[in-house]
């Protein structure tokens, strides 16, 4: 069999490998009629990309296609989530108002506002925060400043590196056990904050440690040049070059907990309170919970979980826009 034909056989069984894929892949979440669709059309791509790939191109012809690709792929993120945002403010339309937005819940959450829920979310999220900035930030700063590349230090950047992937369901059930039962907090709002600071450290500890990284040698060197010590160095020299970094990944981080419910539903929140009832020792409602609730056990009108979950979508756009806007000024500021 010459080398023509092997190659002919070779792309035949590579395309009836990618159909199956395709159709395996779409018929677990559609018909057999769309599964079938899914898998020509895939195919039919991959055969036009693969024989266009075989031309030859010239580099300005790659360098345009490479932009278009990338200029592509960011046009569907920006239409997906506007897509996604603007489906969930028109589900959400019946239910918003001013009284949904500054009352209390009623009917165990199934009517009345979620004033509560916000206040309780911003108070976790201002709990977490307090407890996970200092300490995340600190600890990035000896790791990479002080700790070296010892042993202890790979260690505990490995550790840190799991415990970026651990799923937080896991954060949750570790703070019922120990924090909530063992450490005998009970179900309370410093629980829940402990609980997530525990799972945001890590992101920030990352951040931070890239961040200060980032710092050039050279500034190092010309501060210790003048007699300032490694300390005076690292608090008057490296962190402020390299705050806007730092604060940049404290705010995505806090904003990831702003929408989780695993962590909170085991240690710090209830279906209805009152604010004049929030204490440190004392649970919380919370909007990622209350969406929950709403949405499995609540039984309650659908337009009142989207206007929840609009709720909830605003305050973690507007971490992430926060976020954009510290580090486009930062790096404005880097710029003069």
């Amino acid at each position: 069999m010459d080398q023509t034909k092997i190659r002919m056989f070779k792309d035949l069984l590579l395309t009836a490998a990618v159909a199956a894929a395709v159709f395996c892949g779409a018929s677990l979440f559609t018909g057999t009629l769309q599964s079938m669709a899914a898998a020509v059309g895939t195919v039919v791509v991959w055969k036009v990309l693969a024989t266009a790939g075989r031309r030859k191109v010239d580099r300005n012809q790659r360098q345009k296609l490479a932009c278009g690709s990338l200029s592509l792929v960011t046009f569907a993120i920006v239409a997906i989530l506007i897509l996604v945002t603007v489906y969930i403010a028109v589900k959400a339309v019946p239910a918003l108002s001013l009284d949904f937005l500054l009352d209390d819940p009623s009917r165990a959450g199934r009517s009345g506002g979620i004033f509560p829920a916000i206040v309780g979310t911003l108070e976790l999220i201002a709990g977490t925060a307090l407890m996970a900035v200092p300490l995340g930030v600190l600890t990035g700063v000896y790791l990479t400043e002080y700790g070296g590349n010892g042993r202890v230090t790979r260690v505990v950047t490995a550790a840190v590196d799991v415990l970026n992937g651990t799923p937080s369901v896991i954060f949750g059930l570790f703070g019922m056990v120990v924090i909530v039962v063992y450490l005998g907090m009970g179900y309370s709002l410093i629980a829940g904050c402990v609980t997530l600071a525990l799972m945001t450290m890590p992101v920030i500890i990352r951040t931070t440690q890239e961040a200060v990284r980032a710092v050039p040698d050279d500034l190092r060197e010309a501060s210790r040049a003048i007699g300032a010590t490694k300390m005076q160095t690292t608090f008057r020299v490296v962190l402020p070059t390299a705050v806007n970094g730092i604060v940049t990944g404290a705010i995505l981080s806090l904003a990831r907990a702003a929408g989780e419910t695993a962590p909170i539903m085991f240690t710090a929140v209830v279906v209805q309170a009152k604010v004049a009832d929030y204490a440190l020792t004392e649970p919380v409602m919370a909007l990622p919970y209350h969406l929950y609730y709403l949405a499995t056990e609540g039984r309650a009108d659908p337009s009142m979980m989207y206007a929840t979950a609009l709720v909830l979508l605003v305050i973690v756009l507007a971490m992430f826009l926060l976020a954009s806007y510290v580090r486009a000024r930062g790096e404005k500021r880097m710029r003069q």
